[in-house]
């Protein structure tokens, strides 16, 4: 009977997966994905690709731009999606490159996202540094010069990834540009730099964001504090709040990633409009795999690993995804 019964079953196999193929909702559709240079965003990338492939869509290997470049490209129809929208980070590019006109987004991919300022916990607790305003004193300041110019040396922003806007706009309005030397350039490059200068035991600065694997090496309460700030500042925003419920306020809102996509394409193909919408990623799922790349783990075929065994640890999750997403084509 046993025997039977696995015959029986992949008689029925064999019968059923051809039409089910056929009824595939992408199928013949051609998806071309796009992400930042960070390749700490690809697992996200990565994750709605197969997703999309299990829904019949033809996805081709993923182009990565920077953000200002894929906005415009999604807008132009010359990308389909961008897993990594940041919110409120990415809002004036968004907004400037046709906001919800031309832009598909429902839903939040990944929630619960902080960024800010932190020093090493132990200046902070020696001179009570709590505040980026106590920079204006120039002997705090001077504590975290590295390069005897008499200006906080700060690790900042690549340019063009919306965060050295903000981060330019908070320094001018909190009086700190005179005090404060933003450091931009390769973020990799300089945050490796700041945390040598952390295990040499010197004073760092620093900006960051979570999820990276920068907060499982510094970690935030043990080796280093968070920074609060004097008041809400965010570009574009006349009134901008960014202050927490227990009152503190770091500077930036907790922050959300979402899948924004071309809304002509969407329009077309309700099955992917819906997977968009409807896939989440846990914050703590993307910081493990980020810290597993920082480890050593950073191929393309590591990655791709990667991605592999979060969906087999998450298959029904995974599963339910695509037939939520299959049925909204019917």
């Amino acid at each position: 009977m046993r025997k039977t019964g696995i015959w029986a079953i992949a008689l029925t196999t064999m019968i059923t997966m051809p039409a089910f193929a056929a009824d595939l909702p992408g199928k013949g559709v051609t998806v071309q994905p796009i992400q930042s240079t960070i390749s700490e965003e690809t697992f996200q990338t990565e994750l709605v690709n197969k997703a999309l492939e299990k829904l019949g869509y033809n996805v081709q290997a993923t182009r990565e731009v920077d953000y200002n470049v894929a906005y415009t490209s999604l807008a132009s129809g010359d990308a389909t999606f961008l897993a990594v929208n940041w919110q409120p980070l990415h809002n004036e590019m968004y907004k400037a490159a046709g906001g919800d006109k031309v832009f598909y987004r429902e839903g939040t991919y990944v929630g619960g996202a902080a960024q800010g300022y932190l020093i090493d916990k132990k200046t902070a607790d020696h001179y009570k540094i709590t505040n980026i305003e106590q920079l204006k004193d120039p002997k705090i300041a001077k504590l975290f010069d590295s390069n005897n110019d008499g200006k906080a040396d700060l690790t900042g922003c690549t340019p063009g990834w919306g965060c050295e806007a903000a981060i330019n706009a908070q320094l001018k309005a909190y009086k700190l540009d005179s005090m404060v030397e933003h450091n931009q350039g390769n973020y990799a490059a300089m945050i490796a730099d700041t945390i040598t200068r952390y295990k040499e035991g010197k004073p760092i600065l620093y900006y960051t964001w979570t999820p990276y694997w920068v907060s499982d090496v510094l970690v935030p309460g043990r080796d280093v504090v968070w920074l609060q700030v004097p008041f809400s500042v965010i570009p574009g925003e006349k009134n901008a709040n960014t202050e927490l419920p227990n009152g503190k306020n770091y500077g930036f809102p907790v922050s959300t990633m979402h899948i924004v996509a071309n809304k002509k394409w969407t329009d077309q193909n309700p099955a992917a409009a819906k997977l968009f919408a409807i896939m989440k990623l846990p914050l703590k799922d993307i910081n493990a795999q980020n810290s597993r790349m920082h480890s050593g783990e950073s191929s393309e075929a590591d990655i791709a690993r990667q991605t592999d065994g979060w969906i087999k640890a998450h298959q029904a999750i995974f599963d339910g995804w695509v037939k939520e997403a299959a049925a909204a084509a019917k």
